[in-house]
């Protein structure tokens, strides 16, 4: 069996084309082979084939590398607010996108829940999508309230797929049916849960948002 090599360490010279955003994306890569635990700056290194002392001069610590991976979570799904017709569909469109984002890296869903992730470029997102909003008559506090609801909906309904997951299918089609066995004496809920629908969007996600999206109309 042949041994796997390493990459080659780079020279301090060369790590000058060392950057914050290709450390986090070598981070995040890291994060959805080997899951969360495998974090660390000398990993994250070997992954950049760089030493590990190269990457402090781009990120401070361990802490801010992982306030950069839910940056790029965010990063990828940022609210497209400018260019959707209405303010209700740019909401709609960021939720999907968000939804689409966390399930593509679901081991970064913990990280999501328990962070903040108060940076910079985290504060530009959320300033130029209430800019938008203000621009389509929204005060500033009432828009960002309807981004913290949207985001906090998607976030939450990702998280408990993620819990309710047990080397089954994957959590894209949405909650798992309760077995028929287990409903024998609840006849309404079994009828419910029987209930299915041809593609692949889950039912319940998109009637949740739809009734958000209605009742901020009313707000």
């Amino acid at each position: 069996m042949r041994k796997a090599t390493m990459p080659p360490k780079r020279t301090r010279g060369q790590n000058a084309g060392l950057t914050r955003q290709a450390i986090l994306q070598a981070a995040l890569a890291l994060a959805d082979r080997e899951g969360l635990k495998a974090l660390s700056m000398r990993r994250v290194g070997q992954e950049l084939g760089v030493e590990a002392m190269s990457l402090y001069q781009h990120v401070a610590n361990k802490d801010a590398m992982l306030d950069g991976l839910v940056e790029q979570i965010f990063t990828q799904a940022a609210p497209p607010l400018a260019e959707a017709a209405s303010w209700q569909e740019g909401l709609r469109e960021y939720a999907y996108a968000l939804l689409r984002v966390l399930l593509a890296h679901p081991n970064i869903i913990t990280l999501v829940v328990s962070r903040p992730a108060i940076t910079p470029q985290n504060h530009r997102i959320m300033e130029n999508a209430l800019h938008t909003l203000q621009a389509a008559g929204l005060p500033p506090e009432r828009a960002l309230d309807m981004l913290y609801a949207v985001t906090g909906f998607v976030v939450g309904h990702v998280a408990i797929l993620a819990a309710g997951r047990h080397d089954g299918p994957t959590p894209t089609r949405g909650m798992q049916a309760i077995p028929d066995r287990d409903l024998r004496e609840t006849p309404l809920l079994a009828q419910a849960t029987r209930t299915r629908h041809s593609s692949g969007r889950d039912p319940r996600f998109d009637f949740a948002l739809e009734a958000m999206l209605r009742g901020f109309d009313t707000c």
